[in-house]
C-alpha cells in the first residue's frame, strides 16, 4: 500500500487568533481559508511539506453533535484535553526559543524523556497540545 498522511483536524474556537498562531509563530502557510454558515476552516501546513495539512475547524460544525457533546467538547478544549498534535524539528532547543520570541502557551521547557526522545509542549490557541519532538 501506499498511504501518506494528507490532514490532521485540529479544533479552533477563534478563527483571527488560530491563525496568528499557526501563521505568525510556527511560520506554516495558509492554503486554505474558508468561511461557510458563519463557521471558518483555515488550513495550513510547513511550505515545504504541501501534501501534509492542519485543517482547524469549529469544533461543532457536525450537525449530529447533541447539546450535551458541545458541551463536553468545549469543557475539554478550555482545560486542553480535547485534542494533539506532535510535530517535528531537527533542533528542539532553537525552535523552543524562537517560540518563546512569541506568545506561545508553554506547558513544558525541551527535556530529554526517558524513553530516549527530547521534546517540549505548548498550547494553540483553543486549548490544542502540541509537543515538538526533536528529530534528526
Amino acid at each position: 500500500m501506499d498511504i501518506s498522511i494528507y490532514q490532521a483536524f485540529l479544533p479552533h474556537n477563534d478563527p483571527a487568533a488560530s491563525l496568528a498562531f499557526y501563521r505568525d509563530t510556527l511560520g506554516f502557510e495558509v492554503r486554505n481559508d474558508v468561511e461557510y454558515g458563519g463557521m471558518h476552516w483555515i488550513t495550513v501546513g510547513p511550505a515545504d511539506q504541501p501534501g501534509t495539512s492542519i485543517v482547524l475547524h469549529p469544533p461543532f460544525a457536525d450537525p449530529g453533535i447533541t447539546d450535551e457533546e458541545q458541551r463536553v467538547v468545549a469543557e475539554m478544549m478550555a482545560k486542553g484535553t480535547f485534542a494533539s498534535i506532535n510535530l517535528a524539528t531537527p533542533d528542539v532547543d532553537r525552535t523552543f526559543e524562537q517560540l518563546q520570541s512569541g506568545d506561545a502557551d508553554v506547558v513544558q521547557e525541551p527535556t530529554d524523556q526517558p524513553w530516549g526522545v527530547r521534546d517540549c509542549a505548548l498550547r494553540d490557541p483553543a486549548g490544542n497540545m502540541i509537543r515538538i519532538f526533536e528529530v534528526r
